[in-house]
């Protein structure tokens, strides 16, 4: 809509009421433009420290990093008193090597001297990379009483001429599951260290067979997890067969659980039977199916850190600094009083944030209802969503202060989770969903031997022989 200042002069003397509503339209016009450019603003401020986006999304210029943690004082490196760590020598070496002596710095002969005492340097090294090859000779003979020829058995894992065995299998699940590479740089891998003319149909028989062998244990960490006092929650997306589907995780500090599944909802943490049951605390970052469930919950704390720290940089809201201030403080107090918190202790606490919670509503009134019924919900701003959730779930944001044993922040579930993001960067996506379902699996085996401090290739082999360790609850 252009107008000229001829024809806006012509409507204010002829048709003064057109040249209100024209005004009344540009006026709001202008309204809906300005509205779109403050979300679009709103939108490139946010990264990943003020807001739940990864930080790959902050592209290359990424914001300075602010840590949380407070200064400790101390200089940078080793602290007074630490033991340090450095290599010691074994008591029995694989290889000896005596050096003789045959002089003295003064020229005098030693060949035939007495040996006094040695002084003893060890150097530590890798063998040679080799394969083993053990061969299997059946004994053949011929029965007396029927004359058949009759071979040995042999042993029931050894079914061809010449394959590989569950040391070397066991190496290909650890690198394809462990260290995240792809088959074609495994199958290189292989090739310069010993060799070996390792196909991908044979890294993935060693896959499938990993994961056939943990079915028990899959069972055993689900068992284990639903029956935990607190359990860390996330999910995360994933690209399977060129479709969306979802990571789902759940674990405690020794346990681990992968699932796939093509929903994010409750559909998918019911299909995998830990939640339904489950009494303890969730600690999740408040996606709404996890409230479905009847337990005890727990905020993540950390995602509410990120969405003050926008608040106050970049829509100048005083009371998100002072809540911002206040949940570190409450942490830090927490963390230095490990026992059972008095009511007279945390009612200080409580009446603060709740003050702010107010000053915090003052700033962002919700608006008058409509006059007429429209449908849906009146949308909230990022504000008013924030201050919602801190005051309508207050147990459960402040659970951290209420138990002692519950953590600020579910930063295990995100370090868990954060995984799989590593290997589709490393190895891109999933082809088919069996292939997804066994790298879950397997990957919640080796977190679990990972946290509970077992050493992981052993485990895989232990797996590969058809007897995994299994968590107890």
């Amino acid at each position: 809509m252009t107008f000229t200042r001829e024809a806006l002069l012509s409507l204010a003397t002829s048709h003064p009421e057109v040249l209100v509503e024209v005004f009344l339209a540009l006026q709001e016009q202008v309204q809906a433009l300005t509205t779109q450019v403050s979300n679009l603003k709103q939108q490139l401020a946010q990264h990943s420290r003020n807001s739940s986006n990864p930080p790959s999304s902050d592209g290359p210029a990424k914001p300075r990093t602010k840590s949380l943690r407070a200064p400790s004082g101390n200089k940078p490196g080793g602290q007074p008193g630490h033991p340090g760590q450095t290599l010691t020598q074994v008591e029995t070496p694989d290889h000896l090597i005596t050096l003789p002596l045959h002089a003295c710095a003064c020229h005098a002969d030693l060949t035939h001297e007495p040996v006094i005492d040695y002084e003893r340097r060890q150097l530590v090294d890798l063998p040679e990379p080799t394969l083993e090859v053990t061969e299997y000779q059946g004994e053949i003979k011929t029965c007396p009483a029927c004359g058949r020829s009759v071979t040995a058995a042999f042993p029931d894992d050894l079914a061809a001429p010449a394959q590989y065995g569950p040391r070397l299998r066991s190496l290909l699940v650890y690198l394809q599951h462990q260290q995240l590479l792809p088959l074609r740089r495994i199958r290189q891998m292989m090739a310069d260290l010993y060799g070996a003319s390792v196909s991908d149909a044979t890294m993935v028989d060693a896959t499938r067979r990993c994961h056939a062998h943990l079915a028990p244990f899959e069972t055993a960490v689900k068992e284990a997890l639903g029956t935990s006092p607190l359990l860390h929650v996330d999910e995360s997306g994933i690209r399977v067969a060129g479709k969306l589907h979802w990571l789902h995780s759940a674990s405690t500090a020794t346990l681990t659980f992968y699932g796939v599944h093509e929903k994010r909802g409750r559909a998918a943490m019911d299909y995998f039977t830990i939640l339904p049951d489950f009494c303890g605390r969730l600690i999740h970052d408040f996606w709404k199916p996890y409230l479905t469930y009847s337990c005890a919950h727990g905020l993540c704390n950390a995602h509410h850190l990120r969405e003050l720290t926008f608040l106050f940089e970049q829509q100048d809201q005083p009371w998100a600094k002072a809540m911002f201030d206040l949940l570190l403080e409450m942490n830090e107090f927490v963390r230095t009083h490990p026992a059972p918190l008095t009511e007279e202790q945390k009612a200080p606490w409580l009446e603060q944030y709740r003050k702010i919670l107010t000053l915090g509503w003052q700033a962002n009134p919700l608006p008058a209802p409509p006059r007429h019924k429209t449908r849906g919900r009146p949308k909230k701003t990022k504000a008013q969503n924030l201050l919602a959730r801190l005051g309508e779930h207050e147990d459960s944001v402040l659970a951290f202060l209420q138990d002692t044993q519950v953590p600020f922040s579910n930063n295990l579930a995100e370090q868990d989770i954060r995984m799989i993001k590593l290997r589709l960067k490393i190895s891109g996506c999933f082809r088919t969903l069996a292939g997804a379902q066994q790298f879950a699996r397997i990957r919640s085996y080796l977190s679990t031997t990972r946290k509970q401090g077992g050493n992981i290739l052993q485990a895989i082999l232990q797996a590969m022989s058809g007897h995994p360790f299994l968590p107890t609850r």
